[in-house]
Order: C-alpha cells, then structure tokens, then sequence
C-alpha cells in the first residue's frame, strides 16, 4: 500500500466507524438505506475513484478503489455496493458514452450526490443474459420500453440507470443499451424485496409500460448492449471480491479480539489449538482472496483487463467470505447468531456476494472457457 492509499484508507476509516458503524444494526433491522451517508462518501471523494477529474472523478488507480471497498465493507457491505454498482454505471457511460452522455450524467455520479444502477436481470434471464426480454421498439425519435427488470441494485434510490434491452433478433446481438433517469414517464418500481441480507441496500423490480426514451440515450449503437453489459462485469467482478476481502477482514478482527477476551477453563479460548487452527486459515483465505483481488486490479490498470483473473478474483473473494463469516459466528458461539456482535449480519451480507455479477457457478464456466482456449 503507497502512502496515497494509506492515507485514503485512513481517513476513510475514521467516516465509517462515525458515521456509518452507528446506525448499522438498528439501519439493517429496518431496511433503512441514508442518502446522507452516500453523499458523505461522496465528500470524501470515493464515489468516483477511476473516473476522469475532468468530469469530477479522482482519477485514480483500480488499485487505489479496491483498497476504498474494502476499507467500505469492513463497516457495511451494502454501502460498499452501492459505491460499487454506481461506480460501474460511472465506467460504462465514460467508456462508451459520447461527449455529451459524459457531460450530462456523469458530474452528479462521481460527486455522490446522485445513485447509478445496472438494468440487467430479468426473472429468466440472469445468467443467460442474451435470453432478456426487455423490448426497445424503434419509434419517431428514439425508443419506446416495455418490460421487467429483477433485482435491481438500488432500484427506487438511484437516479440514472444503464437498462439493456432488446431492439432486435434473439440472442446477444439483438440487445442494445439505454440510458434511463428515474423519473421517465413509463417507468415505475415494484416493492421493494424482502432478502436474507443487504438490508440497507434497496433491491427493486424495474417497471417499463411505453417508456420513451429518446435516441440520444443510447449508448454506442443498436445491437452494441450486450458489448456494453460485458465491458463492465470484468471490473464489477473484481469489486465485488474486493467487498468480499472487506467482509472476511472486518469478521476475522472481530473473531481474534473475541477469542483474546473470552476466558474459559481459565484460559483464553485463542489458546485452544483447534480455534487457533480456525483462525489461521481465516487469515490464510482473507489475505489469498486480497492477493487474488489485487492481481485482477493490476491487469485493469495495465491496461490488460484479464477477463479469467477477474472471474478467479470474484469466485475466490466471495465464497472466502461466506466461509469467514460463517467460521466467525462458530467462533463466537452464541454471542455471534445474536446482533449483539456484526459477524451474524456479515455472514448473511456474504452470501449475496456469491450470486451477483454473475454467480460463482458461471465464474467456473467462464474460468474453464478460458483454460480451454489457452490449452488448444
């Protein structure tokens, strides 16, 4: 870590544990997401880390933002997703976005003071993106939108959103996409879902009846979408594993300090070699994900986004994470299935990690695809 990163780090350490670490139990017990923390992240200037100063972002290295995440997560996961998700509607407007799309959408993205999401998901076409429904009919002056969206990432709180929908035949080529603001006619939000963890964090259904959305809200060209929808899940893979390393830091810190304090047979329980066993291949899984995550993040900056490290990363991260945290509640015993201690509310925010930007079963087969081209 450079003397940049450190002092980022450090800084963005101190907001987290006083302005966000308060609110989390109570916040996540009622499903409660703050505006106001996000655009005090924004203060911070990490809500644009890669993103051009020209256009109010930091310029910063993916390194540099994958260190922010998991700086982030080690205090709330869905915060670090927010920051993540919003940061790839940032990336694919200013890769593949005109001058004027960059102008318009991205100065209130970087700064925090408004929310991206990415429109992919339908409730038959998640893994199988190609297989999306969603239908862009070319009328007078741009498209008209009809369709469904599931499990939108800060569906109802975000602002802009990059929506892929189908202008042409089947399959990947007849998808295209669109630049959509929340307040279009024609576009709505079902409720908000019930889930098993990232309560703080807003999933929605996405709702599209005769939304028009005018043809300077494209991004690049008809049947481009799914380049578009690809070019960004590389990056949002290695994010994801970098929330994962957060996520396993923050529930190891928390099993070490426990099993120092808690005493039985008059000893400290860190002295029992099967829990110093536990803990070691804890530290042993967080700190392979970090190194994993951070060799992925390197390939980006290069320039030489390795598409197979980006899989390994996020595969690696995230079920790293499940196994941490669900080793921490062990670690704990009773105290850990309470929300008297966090590791029982990292340990269901980790699950997540395993099923986003692509499920840890379709990183195999993009991993495996890779391998098979490199050996023929």
């Amino acid at each position: 870590m450079n003397d940049i990163q450190k002092e980022l780090t450090t800084s963005l350490a101190k907001f987290c544990k006083e302005s966000i670490e308060p609110h989390m139990e109570a916040d996540d017990h009622d499903g409660k997401f703050r505006m106001e923390i996000f655009q005090g992240l924004g203060d911070y200037g990490v809500t644009g880390i890669t993103l051009p100063e020209e256009y109010g972002g930091a310029g910063l290295s993916y390194m540099d933002y994958v260190y922010v995440l998991e700086e982030i997560a080690k205090t709330s996961v869905p915060y670090a997703v927010t920051v993540s998700v919003s940061s790839m509607v940032q990336t694919i407007i200013n890769e593949y976005g005109n001058k004027a799309q960059k102008e318009k959408y991205l100065p209130a993205l970087t700064s925090g003071q408004e929310i991206g999401a990415f429109a992919l998901s339908e409730s038959h076409a998640g893994s199988d993106a190609g297989a999306l429904k969603t239908s862009a009919r070319k009328v007078d002056g741009g498209y008209m939108l009809n369709g469904t969206k599931m499990w939108i990432t800060s569906g109802g709180i975000a602002k802009t959103y990059i929506v892929m929908a189908r202008t042409g035949g089947e399959g990947s080529k007849g998808v295209s996409a669109f630049i959509v603001r929340d307040d279009t006619p024609g576009f709505t939000f079902g409720k908000a879902e019930k889930k098993m963890g990232w309560k703080t964090s807003p999933t929605r259904e996405l709702i599209f009846e005769n939304c028009f959305v005018p043809t300077e809200n494209m991004l690049l060209d008809e049947g481009k979408g799914f380049n578009v929808a690809m070019g960004g899940l590389d990056r949002g893979r290695v994010a994801i594993g970098a929330i994962g390393v957060g996520c396993s830091q923050r529930a190891l810190d928390e099993s070490v300090r426990y099993a120092l304090e808690r005493h039985q047979f008059k000893q400290a329980i860190f002295d029992f070699q099967g829990l110093q066993f536990m803990l070691a291949d804890m530290a042993l899984e967080t700190e392979c994900s970090r190194l994993m995550v951070h060799k992925a993040a390197e390939s980006i900056d290069q320039k030489k986004t390795n598409s197979k490290l980006c899989s390994m990363a996020k595969l690696k991260a995230t079920d790293a994470a499940m196994k941490v945290t669900t080793d921490a509640v062990q670690v704990l015993g009773g105290v850990g299935y309470t929300s008297e201690f966090p590791v029982e509310r990292f340990m269901r925010d980790a699950k997540v990690l395993q099923i986003v930007e692509g499920t840890n079963q379709i990183q195999r087969v993009v991993i495996a695809r890779h391998l098979k081209k490199e050996y023929e």
